[in-house]
């Protein structure tokens, strides 16, 4: 306890000394309140000092902590005992609170590690059940999760159907429908029936722990500003210094000031002109905004990278996985004889499981729904990357793929079939037998419901939409309308994105990409702010600055917004500590205020803009 708390401890009983030494200044004591006062702040400086000297020796810069040791020191020296103390104290108190900021801006990511309950029932291959710690889980091992328990780790549902609580992983109050195939994280609460689930991630790689590490990472890496501010330290405190150097005799032959007056001022100027308002402007506001956008499932790599989402002015997206859900699906299928549906659905099902292109599955998915299919055998099967599949069942040839790969005749109906097909932004795969077309299947990837939310309210804030895809221009013009992007860069190969992101950068001077799949790497490493979506590939997810953990686009929006309020509260805060510095200033030459309001008013500053910062702790989107 004493450990973890050191610094308040000190504060405390730097606090405790002054006021002892106050009430013996009244007494036949009086005359051991010197020592009081300056036990007083070597209790609560020591801490400040000790950081403020070793940085200086390690760093080779100058620092506030400096500053204010200089003038209590100074203070002192001139008899000052009790101002001396309190400067010491009020710096304390204001270090003690930047710290509290910074754990509970912490605090708020660990309090997820709490969540993940430290045993599991495990069972056994005898089908009894185990309670076993979470360390010896291993991937494949199967835990029984009762009502009212949290889950352990990452898996997937192979036992019943329950809702699940996700709110402290995803921040969505209302509990989600699982069943079975469906993914559940480590950390989520069970609330309605018992569930089986297979692990399918080590404890280390489970959610809650990236969500952590990645935050981890994200509070060592500061924003422009803070770095700026930051380099500016060692310069400014060299100034005070300087400054403060000739405030030590100038005053009292320029300006007829005694002796004690002059080195009074100087020392009032060493405390009022540091800049400690000022360096906590940005990194408390900063750590808060990361925090409380993790807890949203939106993870950023860095303060800089939230700093600079405020600015976007355009952002481009991937299409499938991004906007659409990846997952295709079968909407028709036409054929020339109706009665022998069965037999081709029974073919293209063959072939297709011995198909490695991306809509075989979908293709298969859909025609399987129907239980009356049979499966004949297939033989001499060839897939032609590029084009289809081409095999022979039961003597006959068949081939299902592009128009291109078809050498069979179309029938008037079909040709006008496929217009119709084409014009609803729809995939056409065909179907041939022997030497006729017999069958289309029109496919159609789904659209995010939560993709139309993002893109509408980006253009409500004037942010340019644009989606870059491989489709055909008719087909991507459809699908961005249906979705409300402005902007369409069709037929786009993956290895031209990064030169549709330079173009765009050109134009518009801040981009951010959204994409998940391996093509999108290059692209996100070359737009303003790089954005994955959390299910998305491992280079996307590296390459990425952003992180929406569990692939909702919606959150960028809250990302967004969360930005522009940090971007707000840093501005208020630097405004307000450089306006007090200088009132302070001018009031110090001015003869109007003493150290102890000198003090108060500056340290009092410093609290004000760290507790400013902490509000984004609280931020959350207005309804």
């Amino acid at each position: 306890f004493i450990k973890k708390y050191h610094e308040f401890i000190a504060t405390i009983v730097s606090g405790i000394l002054i006021g002892v030494g106050l009430l013996l200044q009244t007494t036949t004591l009086e005359s051991i309140t010197p020592y009081i006062f300056v036990l007083s702040f070597i209790i609560g400086g020591y801490n400040q000092a000790y950081s403020g000297i070793k940085s200086t020796i390690v760093e080779h810069k100058l620092n506030v902590e400096l500053l204010m040791v200089l003038a209590a020191i100074g203070a002192s020296i001139i008899g000052f005992w009790l101002e001396g103390a309190i400067l010491i104290f009020i710096f304390s108190l204001s270090g003690s609170l930047e710290q509290f900021t910074t754990n509970k801006s912490k605090r708020e990511i660990y309090k997820l590690m709490e969540l993940q309950p430290t045993t599991a029932k495990r069972r056994n291959a005898d089908g009894t059940l185990e309670t076993v710690d979470i360390s010896s889980l291993e991937i494949g091992d199967l835990l029984v999760v009762s009502v009212g328990e949290s889950i352990a780790i990452d898996g997937i549902i192979v036992e019943g159907k329950s809702s699940l609580n996700e709110a402290a992983i995803t921040g969505e109050s209302i509990a989600k429908e699982k069943k079975i195939g469906d993914e559940v994280y480590g950390g989520t609460l069970n609330i309605a029936a018992p569930i089986t689930i297979k692990i399918t991630k080590n404890i280390e790689d489970t959610l809650v722990r990236q969500i952590i590490k990645m935050v981890e990472a994200a509070q060592q890496a500061p924003s422009k500003t803070a770095q700026f501010i930051d380099s500016l330290e060692n310069t400014y405190v060299k100034i005070v210094l300087i400054v403060v150097f000739f405030m030590l005799f100038l005053p009292h032959f320029v300006l007829g000031w005694d002796w004690q007056e002059t080195f009074y001022r100087a020392m009032v100027l060493l405390v009022v002109a540091s800049p400690c308002a000022l360096v906590a402007s940005v990194t408390p506001a900063t750590l808060a905004a990361i925090s409380n956008s993790a807890r949203q499932g939106v993870l950023v790599k860095g303060g800089i990278h939230l700093e600079n989402l405020y600015a976007i002015k355009a952002v481009a997206f991937d299409k499938t996985g991004t906007l659409t859900n990846g997952t295709p699906e079968i909407t028709d299928f036409i054929l020339t004889q109706e009665a022998e549906k069965d037999s081709i659905a029974a073919a293209v099902i063959t072939l297709e499981q011995l198909s490695t292109h991306p809509l075989a599955h979908a293709i298969i998915d859909g025609l399987t729904k129907d239980k009356t299919h049979t499966f004949a055998p297939s033989e001499s099967v060839e897939d032609i990357a590029g084009y289809g599949i081409k095999g022979t069942i039961n003597n006959d040839t068949w081939k299902i793929g592009k128009k291109a790969f078809m050498d069979g005749d179309f029938s008037p109906a079909f040709s006008q079939e496929i217009e119709g097909i084409l014009s609803q932004g729809k995939t056409v795969v065909y179907v041939q037998k022997n030497n006729e077309v017999v069958a289309l299947i029109a496919l159609k990837d789904t659209i995010r419901e939560d993709a139309k939310l993002l893109v509408r309210q980006l253009n409500d804030h004037n942010i340019a939409t644009i989606m870059v895809t491989g489709d055909n221009e008719k087909t991507a013009q459809i699908i961005a309308k249906e979705i409300g992007i402005k902007n369409v860069i069709a037929d786009c190969l993956p290895e031209n994105k990064v030169s549709v992101i330079n173009t765009l950068l050109t134009k518009y001077g801040s981009v951010a990409m959204v994409g998940d799949g391996i093509n999108d790497a290059p692209a996100l490493a070359t737009s303003t702010i790089g954005i994955a979506m959390g299910k998305g590939s491992d280079i996307a997810l590296e390459a990425a600055d952003i992180v929406l953990m569990h692939s909702d686009i919606s959150k960028l929006f809250y990302a967004y917004m969360i930005s522009r309020k940090l971007h707000q509260i840093v501005v208020q805060n630097i405004i307000f500590s450089l306006g007090v510095i200088t009132l302070l200033i001018l009031s110090n030459f001015l003869q109007v205020i003493s150290l102890p309001y000198g003090v108060i008013g500056h340290e009092g500053s410093t609290i004000l803009v760290i507790l400013n910062g902490l509000r984004l702790l609280r931020f959350h989107l207005k309804k």
